[in-house]
C-alpha cells in the first residue's frame, strides 16, 4: 500500500485495509475490549504490516488529555535533580503519565520559555523546581489551571501543590549542629548563588547571630559548583581567615573539594578544620574521613509531587497545599 505524501501511516490507512470504519479502528486501540477478537487481530496485523505509530497529539485532542506532565529541572548534571527526577518519573509513568523535561540552567527566564512552550503541546500538569517564577510565567500558569508542583523549597504562597524542605531552617540545623560540637569560629563556603543557597546562607546566619559568632568568614561566588571549586574557596577562606575552626559549604561538591584540598595541605579533618556539606550525595559517605551532611530527601520529594499531581489529574479538590517532607543531619567523621 503506498503511503501518504507526510511519510505516516494513519488511522484511515488501517482501516482501509482491515475493511472497517476508522472509528473502529481508533475503538480497537483506546478499548479492545469493546472490538470483537476476530477484528482486533485483523487490525494489529495491520498494524504491524504498515508500521503504524499512534499519533498521541491527535488522541490528546480527541481526550483532552496529553498524558504527559512538563519536568522543569535547572541542572540536568546536578545528581541533586536527578535523584528528584527519577521519583517524579516512577510515580507518574506507573499512573499511566509520561515525562517531558526541560532544562532552566537556573534561568528564571528561561523557565518562562518552557513553560510557554509546553503549554501550547498540551502538557497536563507541571512540577518544576524552585518556587521563583517570572510575572508573567505565573500567569500564564494561573491561565492554564493545570496541576503545578513546586518543589526543592518551602514557599508560604505557592502558586498550587508545595513540596520541599525549608531551606533555611536546614541552614541553621547545621549551623547550631557545628556549634554545639564546640567550634566558634564557622566559615560559610557557597556557589551558584541561587535561592536555596541563600536560604541555607541566611539559616547559618541566624544560628551564629544567636550564639553570639562572627559571620564575617563568608566566600561566596556566582560560579557553578565543582570539587574544583571547593578546593579554590576553601584556600582563599584560609587565606582571609586563617583562624577558621570549621567550614559549612552549601553543598557537597563543594564540601569534597575542600576535603581534598585540606589533605593536599596535610591539614587535619577535623583536628585542624572541621567541614560540613550539604544535599547528602553518596560521595559523602565514600571520603575519608566521612562529610558531616545535611540528607535532603530528594527522591521522596519527587515521588510525593508525583503522587500529588495524580491525584489532582483524577479529580482529587483543588486548594493550594504545602507538603514539608523535612531533612537529616548527618553528623560524621569530618566534624
Amino acid at each position: 500500500m503506498p503511503r501518504r505524501s507526510s511519510g505516516r501511516v494513519t488511522l484511515q490507512d488501517i482501516a482501509e485495509r482491515v475493511g472497517v470504519s476508522k472509528v473502529t479502528v481508533s475503538r480497537c486501540l483506546r478499548e479492545p475490549q469493546r472490538v470483537s477478537e476476530t477484528v482486533r487481530l485483523r487490525i494489529e496485523e495491520a498494524i504491524d504490516v504498515l508500521d503504524y505509530i499512534p499519533n498521541r497529539q491527535a488522541g490528546a485532542l480527541s481526550s483532552g488529555r496529553s498524558l504527559s506532565v512538563a519536568l522543569l529541572v535547572p541542572s540536568i548534571s546536578n545528581s541533586v535533580f536527578s535523584e528528584v527526577q527519577r521519583g517524579v518519573d516512577e510515580g507518574l509513568r506507573e499512573a499511566g503519565y509520561q515525562v517531558l523535561m526541560g532544562h532552566t540552567g537556573y534561568s528564571i527566564l528561561e523557565e518562562e520559555r518552557l513553560i510557554d512552550t509546553f503549554l501550547a503541546y498540551g502538557v497536563d500538569g507541571f512540577v518544576l523546581s524552585s518556587t521563583r517564577h517570572t510575572d508573567y510565567a505565573q500567569r500564564l500558569l494561573n491561565r492554564a489551571r493545570l496541576p503545578v508542583v513546586e518543589t526543592m523549597e518551602l514557599t508560604d504562597n505557592p502558586l498550587d501543590i508545595n513540596v520541599g524542605l525549608d531551606q533555611r531552617v536546614a541552614g541553621r540545623a547545621i549551623g547550631e549542629a557545628l556549634i554545639t560540637a564546640g567550634y566558634r569560629r564557622i566559615g560559610f563556603c557557597g556557589a551558584r548563588l541561587d535561592y536555596r543557597v541563600q536560604q541555607r546562607l541566611a539559616g547559618w546566619e541566624d544560628a551564629l547571630k544567636a550564639a553570639g559568632l562572627s559571620t564575617q568568614r563568608c566566600q561566596t561566588t556566582p560560579r557553578p559548583s565543582s570539587y574544583r571549586l571547593g578546593g579554590e574557596l576553601l584556600s582563599a577562606m584560609l587565606e582571609r581567615w586563617p583562624d577558621m575552626d570549621a567550614v559549612f559549604c552549601c553543598n557537597d561538591d563543594l564540601a569534597a573539594g575542600a576535603l581534598f584540598e585540606c589533605q593536599r595541605r596535610r591539614l587535619e579533618v577535623p583536628g585542624q578544620l572541621a567541614l560540613a556539606g550539604f544535599n547528602g550525595l553518596d560521595i559523602t559517605d565514600a571520603t575519608w574521613p566521612t562529610l558531616t551532611t545535611v540528607i535532603t530527601p530528594r527522591r521522596a520529594i519527587g515521588e510525593q509531587a508525583a503522587r500529588l499531581i495524580v491525584e489532582r489529574l483524577q479529580g482529587a479538590p483543588h486548594a493550594p497545599s504545602r507538603h514539608d517532607m523535612g531533612f537529616e543531619i548527618a553528623l560524621r567523621q569530618s566534624t
